[in-house]
């Protein structure tokens, strides 16, 4: 809450963007377990809770996150990519050397197929499209990205409506990014003037004040074992 009790335009009190948090951002706590949803020899698939970092913050009070959980039961893991703090969904890690090898080589070359679900603003038109716009950091304004068509590195979504909800004004989506960038969905989301429901980094007050959590959830992850080469696909329901 805002240290001078602002309000969102819900009347609840308005939740402050990140941009507003002190420079040494505090994670806060999050209570909600990593769950399983596949172990075999070489990975493990789990699903990760929102407000839980893939992996430490610089600051001693940010050590909480999902690698540390899951290294307590297997102090071999070893990470392959990672998903922002306030998403939620699947993720998977290595447990030997091979694996971690495989499968950072299929993402690396793009031969790892994902869908996530978000609940964006707005009524969006069309049945689906693909936003194509290029992203770098955002240097001045760390840790936020932005589009550049000078120094930006290819960036590309593809997306589906699921359903629209005209009373609440807001459409649900499923996107699919072929590439990787950091904050992709929530930039390309917004430079198509549908910012994603409770996104603390580029989403308007309004649009942030909708919800208590970012509604961005990896749904699905799907590719070929690194060790058998069957294909293999992981889900985990939206929570929202």
């Amino acid at each position: 809450m805002s240290g001078d009790g602002e309000r969102d335009p819900g009347g609840g009190p308005r939740r402050p963007t990140r941009a507003e948090q002190p420079a040494r951002y505090i994670v806060p706590e999050c209570r909600e377990p990593v769950t399983e949803l596949y172990r075999d020899a070489h990975i493990l698939v789990v699903n990760k809770p929102p407000f839980l970092l893939s992996v430490p913050g610089r600051a001693p009070e940010n050590r909480d996150c999902v690698t540390a959980r899951l290294k307590r039961r297997d102090p071999e893991l070893r990470l392959v990519h990672r998903l922002d703090l306030d998403t939620s969904g699947v993720m998977v890690f290595a447990l030997s050397r091979a694996a971690q090898s495989g499968l950072s080589r299929a993402f690396q070359q793009r031969r790892v197929a994902k869908a996530y679900q978000a609940v964006v603003q707005g009524l969006v038109r069309g049945e689906e499209g693909e936003i194509d716009l290029p992203l770098c950091p955002d240097w001045p304004n760390r840790p936020l990205q932005k589009v550049c068509f000078e120094t930006g590195k290819p960036a590309l979504t593809r997306w589906r409506v699921l359903a629209r909800d005209a009373a609440r004004e807001r459409t649900r989506l499923r996107l699919m990014p072929v590439t990787g960038r950091s904050h992709q969905l929530r930039i390309h989301c917004r430079e198509i003037g549908h910012p994603i429901l409770g996104c603390d980094l580029y989403a308007p007050p309004e649009v942030l004040g909708r919800s208590d959590r970012l509604l961005l959830h990896a749904e699905t992850l799907a590719f070929n074992h690194p060790i058998t080469g069957l294909w293999s696909e992981f889900h985990s329901p939206v929570p929202f």
